[in-house]
């Protein structure tokens, strides 16, 4: 495993930790617009990585992050025994997510591999080849 990397997980692996450890939170990190309309996981909380309307990285992040975890960060050398689990569309953007929070000393943190929505398929639609929705995990949306 390399450490610069957040852990990956499927989507039925963040599930199964997510009901084993009520420490763990999931962190949908899409824009605004996905959340809300596209939809999330149930119980996902909301920090955007890269957000409308101006589409930059959320200098924030790390610190909102940080923020939502107050309660399970140890005295130990500031690390986190919250487990963070990340997810945006297709597991690309939570590599980057889980990439700033590792580099700001946050040790448990997981991306899922397959997003919210997986790959595109061959006529170019997504949710039918993998992702958390295909796999039938509890979504909603607005």
């Amino acid at each position: 495993m390399n450490a610069d990397l957040p852990h990956s997980l499927t989507p039925h692996a963040a599930w199964k930790m997510l009901n084993s450890n009520p420490q763990a939170i999931l962190v949908d990190i899409r824009s605004s617009m996905e959340f809300l309309f596209v939809g999330h996981p149930q119980g996902a909380i909301h920090v955007a990585w890269i957000d409308e309307p101006d589409w930059t990285i959320n200098p924030n992040f790390v610190t909102e992050i940080r923020q939502l975890i107050l309660g399970g960060v140890s005295s130990a050398e500031g690390v986190s025994s919250t487990p963070i689990i990340l997810i945006c569309r297709s597991g690309k953007r939570s590599l980057d997510a889980g990439q700033a929070l590792l580099r700001d000393g946050l040790r448990a943190v997981y991306h899922i591999d397959e997003g919210f929505e997986g790959e595109r398929d061959e006529q170019h639609h997504r949710s039918s080849v993998g992702g958390w929705r295909f796999h039938g995990l509890p979504w909603e949306q607005c």
